[in-house]
């Protein structure tokens, strides 16, 4: 088994080759056939969040190095243990990485995803990048239909997170457009799924000219710079004066999110889902004058994945673009990707 490793923050991602692992009890082992590089995985591998000024979340005891990132997977199952049901050998799936200790109260509700002790693959656990994984149960794995496998691998982070986001947005985007501030991976993801469960082809808000442009190839209905004095009038004016019902902040950025908070009509709902990082402030009465909302979102539910891939494999949804790199670019992907040189989606290939 191959796979490549966080060992020291910041450092190069070190190769590391050894035994397959053997799957216990409910385990399923399976083979990699692509996974993505996302980009909270800079973060990870950085070691730390931005929480603003000046304060850091440390990932150490997190992510527990040395451990493999990347939990946007997909393959093949090549091994199950002994007490494992509902997968056989050989079957095809999309990996669902944001596993709980399943025993919780948001695990038995179907909140799996905001379990407090989880056991998330390419985070708490080893992940994609790599020629294996290990998965906890069968009930993690999705079947993916005709998609390519390098699309495939995407719906398990960016594909649920946007989606989790864009279903926030459902009964708040007054029959208008929604708004999606930044056009990277995840941000085009939201495009795509707007169009698909709301109905309208939101607009895109991004300081890069090269991303809005993309943006508007993926559908977006208009972009715009937020920087750009005029860039509020303009939203004003796509929504016929009101403002957008729902805003979706791919950045996670004070001034995104501030954007954000401009761009809202009435009672309009931001939902914050970037993890830029930095600080958030706004006056406690604008809350009660405009009946406006801010939320977190963090990727989906077990149950919303299955709603997502029912949505995607039944071709309801077009593909984002993607860039595919081999496993041994792992690191120089992720560094790419650091630095914004990334347009679409980068997929590792073992």
């Amino acid at each position: 088994m191959k796979s490549y490793k966080v060992v020291e923050f910041g450092q190069p991602l070190q190769k590391v080759e050894e035994a397959n692992p053997a799957p216990q009890g409910t385990e399923v082992l399976v083979r990699i056939t692509a996974a993505g590089v996302c980009h909270s995985d800079v973060h990870l591998w950085e070691g730390y969040f931005d929480m603003g000024g000046g304060n850091k979340y440390s990932t150490e005891k997190t992510m527990a190095p040395p451990r493999t990132m990347g939990h946007e997977i997909v393959g093949e199952v090549v091994a199950v243990g002994p007490e494992s049901k509902g997968a056989k050998v050989g079957d095809n799936a999309v990996v669902y990485p944001w596993i709980g200790c399943g025993k919780c109260w948001y695990c038995t509700s179907g909140s799996e995803h905001l379990c407090p002790t989880p056991r998330a693959l390419g985070v708490n656990k080893d992940g994609g990048y790599a020629d294996h994984v290990l998965v906890p149960h069968a009930k993690y794995l999705y079947p993916y239909g005709n998609l390519p496998v390098e699309l495939a691998c995407l719906y398990a982070c960016s594909g649920i997170t946007a989606f989790g986001a864009v279903k926030k947005a459902v009964g708040h985007d007054a029959g208008k457009p929604i708004l999606v501030i930044g056009a990277g991976g995840v941000g085009l993801m939201g495009v795509r799924f707007a169009k698909s469960v709301l109905g309208h082809e939101p607009i895109v808000a991004d300081i890069d000219e090269n991303k809005r442009k993309l943006a508007l190839e993926n559908g977006a209905c208009a972009a715009l710079d937020p920087r750009d004095k005029e860039a509020r009038k303009q939203i004003m004016e796509l929504t016929g004066g009101t403002g957008v019902g729902a805003a979706i902040d791919f950045v996670g950025a004070e001034a995104s999110s501030q954007f954000g908070v401009r761009a809202l009509g009435r009672g309009g709902r931001l939902i914050v889902v970037g993890l830029f990082g930095g600080t958030f402030s706004m006056p406690l009465p604008m809350f009660a004058f405009t009946g406006c909302q801010i939320m977190g979102s963090v990727t989906g539910s077990p149950a919303e994945m299955k709603e997502m891939m029912d949505l995607v494999t039944g071709g309801k949804v077009t593909p984002v673009p993607i860039i595919k790199r081999k496993l041994d670019e792992a690191d120089a992907t992720l560094q790419e990707l650091r630095k914004g040189l990334i347009m679409g989606r980068a997929v590792l290939v073992p």
